[in-house]
């Protein structure tokens, strides 16, 4: 966004025939904004610099039982077992909403198979009111054993392969924090023809009721986010930016515009919100009005200036 003295714009996909030029850095993240429609009548969607909407399968889920959510100290446990409309609904009730707002819809995906990843890509192909794609690799491949997609670089990168393959969208890649190095991942979807990547999906954690001695949640572990991830966040972002040449998106715990401006010196082209929004709904707006308000009183007139300051910090 431009405004009389600060440009916030940013570019996510750099290296993409079109681009995904956004107005300004702050994005609401998958799984916490829906589909946009509870949230577009609180406030103007349209304010943001992008939404993503839940993950999306190809067949409609109902997700796990309840209980599903449980508060810990300072974050949020959640298994809510991706449960979504399908993405055949998902393009027929939704994206003919999305193309008459005035912000980017990017859509996430998740799939049990490589295969699933490619089908789901080739049914947004096309898709009016559809800006892009978010591929979240935190999933279960069945065919090796149930181990994640995005905690192997060859996995990583064969799912990357086929959404691109199908695709003529941008393509980001959120990458899960639960594996011994992530700038590898990060390097191999990048590689493989990511247009950017997202840092970080959540941590893996539990939490046990005493009284009834029996984990809180009936999935019985589920990801943690909140300001709990902030400073794991924060370090992958930091990272990636310094090996990556594809824009990171920083996602975990970020709740105000100090907050955002961390991952933006940590190296971050933008910033996804999620669990802020549960306690305070405006969250992204009161994030992207104080982070105008901190680059005026500092004289900074575009956010290129700092991204990726701290970078300069050594080691």
């Amino acid at each position: 966004m431009t405004t009389d003295s600060v440009d916030l714009s940013v570019q996510l996909a750099p290296r993409h025939k079109t681009g995904l030029l956004l107005k300004n850095p702050v994005i609401t993240a998958s799984g916490t904004f829906g589909y946009g429609l509870d949230y577009s009548q609180l406030w103007d969607v349209n304010s943001l610099g992008a939404m993503v909407c839940k993950g999306t399968t190809l067949e409609a889920r109902n997700g796990h039982p309840q209980p599903r959510l449980a508060e810990t100290p300072s974050g949020l446990l959640n298994a809510i077992g991706l449960q979504n409309i399908g993405v055949d609904a998902l393009v027929r009730e939704m994206a003919p909403l999305w193309k008459n707002w005035k912000v980017p819809v990017l859509v996430n995906i998740a799939g049990e198979r490589v295969e699933d990843y490619a089908s789901l890509a080739a049914k947004l192909e096309g898709v009016e009111g559809v800006s892009g794609i978010e591929v979240n690799i935190s999933c279960p491949n069945v065919k090796e054993g149930g181990m994640e997609f995005g905690t192997s670089a060859v996995s990583a990168a064969a799912v990357t392969r086929a959404v691109k393959s199908h695709t003529s969208l941008p393509v980001i890649v959120k990458l899960t924090p639960n594996v011994t190095d992530i700038v590898e991942i990060g390097l191999a979807v990048e590689k493989a023809g990511a247009d950017a990547v997202t840092a970080i999906n959540t941590l893996r954690g539990m939490s046990i009721d005493i009284r009834k001695r029996r984990p809180l949640i009936s999935n019985l572990w589920g990801g943690l986010s909140g300001p709990a991830v902030k400073p794991v966040a924060v370090y992958c972002v930091y990272q990636l930016a310094k090996r990556l040449k594809i824009p990171v998106i920083g996602c975990g715990g970020i709740a105000s515009a100090e907050d955002c401006l961390e991952f933006i010196l940590a190296g971050a082209a933008a910033v996804e919100i999620g669990s802020a929004m549960f306690p305070n709904p405006g969250a992204p707006l009161d994030i992207l009005e104080g982070l105008e308000k901190y680059l005026k009183q500092q004289g900074i007139k575009s956010l290129t200036e700092i991204r990726g300051l701290a970078l300069d910090s050594g080691h």
